[in-house]
């Protein structure tokens, strides 16, 4: 019990004095700090991308919303419904209702360009015509400015984050889109989902500016349950007058998120492993510097009688605090800069932008801080190690 009090003991004084040094070796000791809190920032940075797309996409969706398309559409883009098939859909077991009326939206999809306010450069955003049903098939569809279009005239409602990225969607501003002058009178939010990015209108009016005669691409219907989607999709599958695919909205969404996510992630990484590994190097030669500053005191605290142990333990120690600032500073600064910041992207199975909000979360920020403290081992790993095999007697001779 002794021997083990001495042995924490000697850590303590030891890793005491290499921390009241550090001052002493400033400039190499920062320069690891910043090398790291930059791993830090881009990691989370980056990756903050994907999480605010995934989000933005996840957040569209609920259980007890089902999507139906043409079977074999991987997209609203690439699907087609015909008014008797969009009844018959409408007519399935398993829709909620209110007042008699089933919740079931039929909507046409379609791209337009507008410009963006950041470069003022046109991009794609999606247009979605709807049936009046759609702000209750959804639930969550808020008026935030305005109000919502009048079913019939060629007005329009713009999301949040359409309305944030792309110019001429203020209120009361018209726009050309297809044959028609249309007019801007509301803007609304829909929790953070994708929804956000697009502009709704009267599915009717929007049908013949683009002449897609009585022709639809999906339809949007609230279930009275999370567990009627069984019964709905068996009810419409084996329907010999239709030829659809039923999925849930959550299970398209998450689908339709996969690629972008999955893309940004991976250049995340990368790019973080390429600057990590700059770090390490960093903190290798600051901690090696550190041991070569102090070849003297070392020797003469092994002269005293303290262990190899407690030196190796001093300087990885060292390290990791280096490392700890590093992170929590990169960590910092990286929230500070990207948690909220509105962008937009484009979704490659639609062709067309979706606009989101970066998010920083408490997960990624513990993983960043694990990637900073583990730089911050391996690069005093092997400069601790040294540090305790020094010669006694030589370094005792270094001036």
């Amino acid at each position: 019990m002794h021997g083990l009090s001495n042995w924490l003991s000697q850590i303590v004084s030891v890793t005491s004095f290499s921390l009241r040094t550090i001052p002493e070796r400033k400039g190499s000791a920062l320069a690891a700090a910043f090398g790291i809190a930059g791993v830090v920032a881009v990691f989370v940075g980056v990756l903050s991308i994907a999480e605010g797309f995934r989000r933005a996409m996840s957040a569209s969706g609920s259980d007890d919303i089902a999507l139906v398309l043409r079977s074999g559409a991987d997209s609203e883009m690439t699907s087609g419904l015909g008014r008797g098939e969009t009844r018959l859909i409408a007519d399935a077991p398993g829709i909620a209702r209110e007042n008699g009326v089933a919740l079931a939206s039929s909507e046409l999809f379609v791209i337009i360009n507008l410009p963006k306010k950041s470069t003022n450069t046109d991009a794609n955003v999606p247009m979605r015509g709807v049936e009046s049903a759609a702000f209750a098939v959804r639930g969550n569809v808020e008026m935030i400015a305005g109000r919502r279009f009048e079913p019939g005239r060629n007005e329009v409602i713009a999301g949040v984050g359409a309305a944030r990225e792309f110019a001429g969607l203020e209120i009361g501003k018209m726009m050309r889109i297809g044959t028609n002058e249309w007019t801007v009178v509301g803007v609304f939010s829909a929790g953070g989902g994708a929804v956000e990015s697009e502009v709704w209108t009267d599915a009717a009016v929007l049908q013949p500016a683009y002449q897609r005669g009585d022709s639809f691409q999906s339809v949007s219907a609230r279930l009275v349950s999370p567990e009627a989607f069984q019964q709905f999709k068996d009810a419409l599958t084996s329907n010999p007058q239709l030829n659809v695919k039923v999925v849930r909205q959550t299970e398209f969404f998450a689908e339709q998120s996969t690629m972008i996510t999955s893309f940004i992630s991976s250049i995340g990484v990368f790019i973080a492993a390429m600057m990590a590994l700059g770090a390490l190097f960093g903190a290798l030669n600051t901690m090696y510097s550190s041991v070569a500053a102090r070849v003297r005191e070392i020797a003469t605290l092994r002269a005293l009688g303290f262990g190899a142990g407690p030196v190796v333990l001093s300087v990885l120690f060292e390290s990791l605090v280096l490392a700890l600032a590093g992170g929590l500073f990169g960590a910092l600064a990286a929230y500070l800069a990207f948690d909220g910041y509105g962008a937009a992207t484009m979704n490659w199975q639609t062709f067309s932008q979706v606009a989101f909000a970066f998010r920083v979360t408490p997960e990624l920020l513990l993983n960043a801080i694990v990637i900073a403290v583990f730089i911050g081992m391996i690069g005093g790993l092997f400069p601790a190690i040294r540090a305790a095999r020094l010669p006694i007697a030589s370094a005792l001779r270094e001036t």
